[in-house]
């Protein structure tokens, strides 16, 4: 790599360290093609990425950023999987990490907040963020019929009662 490729390359990194939900770092020794293609594809389907990076340039592109203490996790083959989701990536990599004990998970990082592999395994059995959705929208929607069942009840009530009042009437 010459000067400008490495510039480009910190850059780059920079840009996936502060756009990114969450960033997992883990170890790769020994991991043939086909078994990072198959990373690959897994966190594509959460809509993750994993990048292979050098540890200088990461620990040059991770200086400022609020997770300035991760850079020491990046010594050896280090490879990242990040996403936009919070939990997309971690939960991909955990799941990854216990069927293949080439793949170690290191640690990581969500914004400011950093993990380490046992905080990283907590962040992936959080929901994800369209469970956190479903759920919110759920209650929701709960409390709003119910609102309307306790604003219709009296209205309904007074119907019953002239509805009684009119078939006596008519006896």
């Amino acid at each position: 790599m010459d000067r400008n490729q490495k510039e480009a390359s910190v850059e780059e990194l920079k840009g996936i360290f502060s756009d990114s939900g969450s960033v997992v770092m883990a170890h790769y020794t020994g991991m043939t093609v086909a078994e990072m293609t198959d990373l690959r594809g897994k966190l594509r389907e959460v809509g993750g990425t994993c990048k292979v990076v050098r540890n200088r340039l990461a620990k040059i592109a991770l200086k400022g950023h609020p997770a300035e203490q991760t850079a020491e996790l990046f010594t050896g083959p280090v490879a990242i999987a990040y996403s936009e989701d919070f939990v997309g990536a971690p939960k991909a990599v955990v799941a990854y990490a216990k069927d293949n004990e080439k793949f170690v998970v290191l640690g990581g990082f969500m914004e400011e907040e950093t993990f380490d592999a046992a905080g990283i395994d907590a962040l992936s059995k959080m929901p994800s963020r369209e469970e956190l959705i479903a759920t919110i929208s759920a209650r929701l929607l709960g409390q709003a019929t119910q609102i309307v069942g306790r604003l219709s009840a009296p209205g309904q009530g007074l119907a019953g009662a002239i509805e009684v009042i009119g078939e006596k009437a008519d006896a």
